[in-house]
């Protein structure tokens, strides 16, 4: 009698019946894509990147100091440029004159004066800067003093007026002059108006000379001193007058 054909157990009666289900959609699969357009079928596929860490980013920056190269007044060289009393730096030195005659602060009028090394390069003598320093700013200093002493215990209180230049005096002293070695203009007698209690008045100055088209204070109160001590030249109540010369 032949063996009976063995009954299947019930994993392979499922695995029979589910593979023929895939294959069937499959079949379907393809069927419908070439129905639609005729092509492959194509899987999307989605590709997720994870963010870059952050990375801290630091700005430097450094800071180039700023150097300013400037020469002393009057080291550049003379120029033949006549000066103007109407300039902002003549009007504003001799506010700082006037200023120094009021509180008795000589120190404060440097800018009035005229410089050092502008002096070195006029005078042809030996010791320019020693003349300079001992004499003609010492004399300046005293005269200035001198001025605080003559506008009385009330000095404080006097307000500038006007600083009257006589320009039409003004003359060119060529080089050889005077013990000098380069030329400039000169201006005598010009005038500090001044107002005091109510009361005009004024007093001179002996001598302007000029660098690089600015006026500068040589000789305040004397050029020929006659003696020892701060001298007041020409003090006058109302603005005065301005005599010509022609000093060097």
């Amino acid at each position: 009698m032949p063996r009976p054909f063995p009954y299947p157990d019930r994993r392979q009666r499922l695995l029979r019946r589910f593979v023929p289900l895939v294959a069937g959609t499959v079949v379907v699969l393809c069927l419908a894509a070439n129905a639609l357009g005729g092509g492959s079928v194509t899987v999307a596929t989605t590709t997720t990147t994870a963010p870059a860490p952050l990375t801290s980013t630091t700005t430097t920056t450094t800071t180039v100091p700023v150097t300013a190269t400037t020469s002393p007044d009057g080291a550049l060289p003379q120029t033949g440029t006549f000066p103007s009393s109407s300039s902002a730096q003549f009007q504003s030195s001799m506010t700082d004159l006037f200023g120094a005659v009021t509180h008795g602060t000589p120190q404060t009028a440097a800018g009035a004066f005229f410089p050092e090394a502008a002096y070195v390069q006029l005078k042809d003598i030996q010791g320019a800067s020693s003349d300079y320093q001992d004499r003609l700013l010492a004399e300046y200093d005293e005269d200035i003093t001198a001025v605080t002493a003559e506008l009385g215990p009330d000095a404080a209180s006097a307000t500038l007026v006007s600083v009257q230049v006589p320009q039409q005096y003004g003359h060119w002293v060529p080089p050889g002059e005077c013990e000098n070695s380069v030329g400039y203009f000169e201006v005598a007698n010009s005038r500090l108006v001044y107002s005091l209690g109510g009361v005009t008045r004024s007093f001179g100055i002996a001598s302007l000379i000029s660098w690089r088209g600015e006026w500068y204070v040589v000789h305040l109160g004397a050029i020929l001193r006659p003696g020892s001590g701060g001298v007041v030249l020409d003090p006058e109540t109302g603005p005065g007058t301005s005599p010509p010369s022609t000093t060097c």
